[in-house]
């Protein structure tokens, strides 16, 4: 580790306010014809994605204990034994929507233990942007902060093609990185799905762009092939998922690769947190889940004479707890993090009397998402209250309820802000949940509503009332509590930032905690009645 930390209970007060898988089979591998009169190089990479800070939480696979920092790490270890060309990389949000023993002190501890993991190289998520490009590049190159003093930084670099500096054209970032293994070259080229800016506060890249990601890699890749160099991963903050035999490829990834220059080898992709282990037009696409439940084994073989990758074939393996020792030197240093936020994280605030999930029904609502959008709607006061799902990041256990479960749950520190709204663009609000392949459910409170799945997109929410029956009045004004995310347009939401009478409250964090408090105790699951659907 760089250095130990002292926490103060203010430094702690500053920082709050600011701010699954399952094992595959191998895939079939992909070949090119190899000269068998040169020996071919083995190399495996080790691709983590999605990590989202979760240096000490667990996630339950099939009755089994799986993630966690020490136990990720342990399986790498493991991993590397069997080949010493072996290199270490990640495809964005490895940081961000944390846990709290690595938020509380601004994610120092996912960079330290990454670090000791021995990461080789990575690329940028959209939550390395949560706190601004500022904090960003503080935790890859170091600086300090106000709540946790010097940091070293990173010791591995981070790479990303299509971030761009809108002063200066340039990229905030090398695009790509040329490691060596074996005297082979491998190049890396990062990038991020411009769909990020939709999941970024707009404050927080107000200074940069995200280009086309088909575009920032030829470009890159143009120029590793100057350089000679032949083999070529591309680290991508992209969804992309498939069924466990690699057939019914999907997501942005899939696009890419059938777009992208041949000499593109391996797509590693991200943001979606889904499984896939497929061959797009020749190139080997994997993704690992998230949080730190698996990983993806890539092995490949390089030609030593054509300098390119000949073979490749992936697993995605599963970091099962029983049957593997936890690395010991990692679970240490989780151990003293825990230590430092110990006090604040082990306070409890209440009770709950069953689990309460963010587990949807058919509608899209979720007893968690009411009780968040309740707690909302109660601190500012207002007729009605939206949340929307994606920052929904745990369930609520029975028993106790701490405030670092409270923070697992919301983790980014947004700000309430309260605002007006006629009905006529709270109607318009929610059809805008509703598009082509998909729909985002917002968590509701003091509305009611029934949506139909068989009706043209901007015409499916129905007898929309507040929560006593009372119909929604067009040309009437409401007050409405929404997060800073939401009011400025977050997750395709436009039509908030057409809101009114703008009131900023307290912090997302504190209203759930005040309104756990103020519960008879112990508190039940909020009832999901809320939205219905034909």
């Amino acid at each position: 580790m760089k250095r130990k930390r002292i926490l103060t209970s203010a430094a702690i007060a500053l920082s709050v306010t600011l701010a699954i898988g399952v094992p595959s089979s191998d895939a079939k591998p992909v070949s090119k014809d190899l000269d068998r009169t040169n020996r071919g190089i083995d190399v495996q990479l080790l691709g983590v994605n999605d990590f989202h800070g979760q240096i000490d939480t667990y996630r339950t696979i099939g009755g089994r204990k799986a993630g966690g920092a020490e136990y990720l790490s342990a399986y790498i270890n493991e991993k590397e034994k069997e080949n010493k060309n072996t290199l270490l990389v990640h495809a964005g949000d490895m940081v961000g929507a944390s846990s709290p023993t690595s938020s509380l002190l601004q994610d120092e501890p996912t960079v330290e233990i990454m670090d000791e993991m021995g990461f080789d190289i990575g690329t940028l998520g959209n939550h390395e942007f949560d706190e601004g490009v500022e904090e960003l590049k503080r935790l890859i190159d170091g600086g300090s902060h106000d709540v946790t003093g010097d940091f070293a930084g990173a010791s591995f670099p981070y790479i990303a093609a299509n971030v761009v500096d809108k002063t200066t054209g340039e990229t905030i970032l090398p695009p790509y990185a040329i490691e060596r293994v074996n005297g082979m070259q491998i190049g890396f080229v990062g990038i991020i799905t411009q769909q990020a800016k939709n999941a970024i506060i707009p404050s927080a890249i107000e200074d940069v762009r995200f280009t086309d990601e088909t575009e920032a890699i030829n470009k890159a890749v143009a120029e590793l092939k100057e350089k000679g160099v032949k083999a070529i991963v591309v680290l991508a903050h992209d969804p992309v998922d498939s069924d466990k035999d690699g057939s019914n490829a999907s997501g942005e990834a899939v696009e890419i690769a059938n777009s992208v220059d041949d000499e593109v080898d391996i797509i590693i992709g991200g943001h979606s947190h889904r499984y896939a282990n497929t061959t797009v037009d020749n190139k080997l696409l994997v993704q690992s889940y998230s949080y730190g439940t698996a990983f993806s084994d890539i092995d490949l073989v390089i030609d030593p004479k054509t300098k390119d990758i000949v073979e490749k074939s992936a697993e995605i393996i599963t970091t099962y707890h029983d049957g593997i020792t936890p690395d010991p030197t990692v679970k240490q240093m989780v151990e003293q993090y825990q230590e430092e936020v110990g006090p604040l994280i082990d306070r409890v605030v209440g009770e709950a009397a069953e689990p309460i999930t963010g587990n949807t029904d058919k509608s899209g609502e979720s007893a968690l998402g009411n009780l968040i959008a309740d707690s909302q709607r109660q601190a500012m006061g207002t007729d009605f209250a939206f949340m929307n799902p994606g920052g929904i990041r745990a369930d609520l256990d029975a028993g106790d309820i701490t405030w670092g479960e409270l923070f697992t749950i919301q983790p980014f520190g947004n700000t309430l802000v309260e605002m007006t709204f006629t009905g006529k663009q709270i109607k318009e609000v929610l059809e805008q949940q509703f598009y082509e392949g998909g729909n985002t459910i917002l968590q509701i409170s003091g509305l009611r509503y029934t949506w139909d799945p068989d009706a043209p997109i901007g015409d499916k929410v129905r007898n929309l009332t507040d929560q006593e029956g009372i119909a929604i009045q067009s040309n009437k004004e409401y007050t409405v509590t929404v997060n800073n995310f939401l009011a400025s347009g977050g997750d395709g939401f436009t039509k908030f930032t057409e809101g009114t009478n703008e009131v900023i409250g307290p912090v997302d964090l504190d209203a759930i905690v005040t309104y756990i408090e103020q519960q008879p105790t112990p508190i039940a699951a909020p009832n999901t009645n809320r939205i219905n659907v034909n």
